[in-house]
């Protein structure tokens, strides 16, 4: 057996990085910069106002409550600058450029909101309720950093500064194969021997989740003629191959039987549940082979396809958040594998650890206990048994 970390590096170095493409910004959203962008303009581009209200020389009005003309009305997006003469307010809107001359807003709430002449009710300093120009970011300067991931705010920074589309790691483009003679699609109704595939739909709901592609094909019988019939013309479409099923070391392995010899090592990790697995290129397509039951796959998954694919499209952190917790019940595990066992974890508030106890038992088949379960139990390849009250590490799901 090998370690759960040396089969991860080894997962993670298959993939590499994924190329650098620009995407318009609508098509970007969950994606990772992949290069410094630097603003084309300032944010604000002009100063403007704050607030609805009336452009003023703050001296103008130093004896307020006094009564002023409004020589101009300035709507927000209105592109000439008249000039604020002395002795006069213009009256303008929130975000509209402040006139030349002006060095103040009163806002309308301390005025009677003229039109022709405006009653000001109270003083100002000079810059009240005014937004100077770069006061956000200033032309030239980065407005967002690489390695940045483009969410609703990054987005629409980089729509103010005037880009239309940034350079972003393109989403890892991913073919799902699930395979096995006994699995039916929904809703073909079962016969005795039978069962629903879902690996597949766990699987490519989890990679579109991250931001990368999964074009799937579901229910492949063990024929290796048929799965190399079947895979093998879609391999140059797609960055990556992630089979499940057919790995494990009895008769009709499909997957292990047809790319046994190809480029792809079958190996045993010391792990529960999941220690058959996968990986190498075949045709020069990273491959990563999972074992078949639905808990070894999604347990598969978070220890070794998310964070590769993560890292893949250019995340920083790709490891989910781990904390100690206490256990609410005592445990055991095999000696020699890391366990990973479906958990719900409690924060106690005012306490330094929260308190975590185990959903549904570790077999590899008991998938609605995964339903129920917000964390994984990891515990050490050298630990066999820890009691109620102990801490252990919990990743966070």
């Amino acid at each position: 057996m090998i370690s759960v970390d040396a089969h991860r590096a080894t997962v993670t170095g298959l993939l590499g990085t994924a190329p650098v493409l620009r995407l318009p910004l609508a098509s970007a959203a969950g994606l990772v910069l992949a290069e410094d962008v630097r603003a084309g303009i300032s944010l604000p581009p002009f100063d403007n106002s704050a607030m609805d209200g009336y452009a003023v020389r703050a001296a103008d009005v130093a004896e307020a409550p006094l009564t002023l003309p409004v020589a101009e009305d300035i709507p927000a997006g209105r592109v000439d600058g008249t000039k604020l003469e002395p002795g006069t307010a213009h009256r303008i809107m929130t975000g509209a450029p402040l006139p030349p001359g002006a060095d103040a807003v009163v806002m309308v709430e301390h005025t009677d909101g003229g039109v022709t002449d405006v009653r000001i009710l109270g003083t100002v300093v000079p810059g009240t309720h005014i937004r100077r120009r770069g006061e956000d970011v200033v032309e030239g300067t980065v407005a967002l950093s690489a390695g940045t991931v483009l969410g609703p705010a990054q987005l629409g920074l980089a729509a103010a500064v005037g880009l239309a589309e940034v350079p972003v790691f393109r989403p890892v483009k991913v073919l799902v194969v699930s395979t096995g003679t006994e699995l039916v699609d929904a809703p073909e109704p079962l016969r005795h021997g039978q069962i629903y595939e879902s690996n597949s739909i766990m699987l490519a709901s989890a990679i579109r989740a991250l931001g990368g592609e999964a074009e799937v094909v579901r229910s492949v019988v063990d024929d290796v003629d048929e799965f190399r019939a079947v895979i093998e013309p879609r391999l140059a479409d797609v960055d990556l191959l992630v089979t499940s099923g057919g790995v494990s070391a009895g008769a009709y392995e499909v997957v292990k039987d047809a790319l046994t010899g190809q480029g792809v090592e079958f190996r045993k990790v010391a792990m529960q549940p999941g220690g058959p697995q996968g990986c190498g290129r075949w045709n020069g397509v990273p491959v990563v082979t999972l074992p078949g039951n639905p808990v070894s796959v999604l347990v598969s998954f978070e220890a070794f396809l998310r964070p590769a694919l993560l890292a893949a499209m250019g995340h920083a952190g790709v490891d989910r958040q781990q904390v100690r917790a206490r256990l609410t019940e005592a445990m055991t595990s095999p000696a020699g594998r890391r366990q990973f066992r479906r958990g719900f974890y409690t924060h106690s508030e005012g306490e330094v650890t929260g308190i975590v106890g185990p959903r549904g038992g570790p077999g590899s088949h008991l998938l609605a206990s995964f339903t129920r379960a917000n964390c994984l139990i990891v515990l050490p390849e050298d630990v066999v048994s820890v009691e109620q009250g102990d801490e252990v590490t919990v990743l966070l799901l």
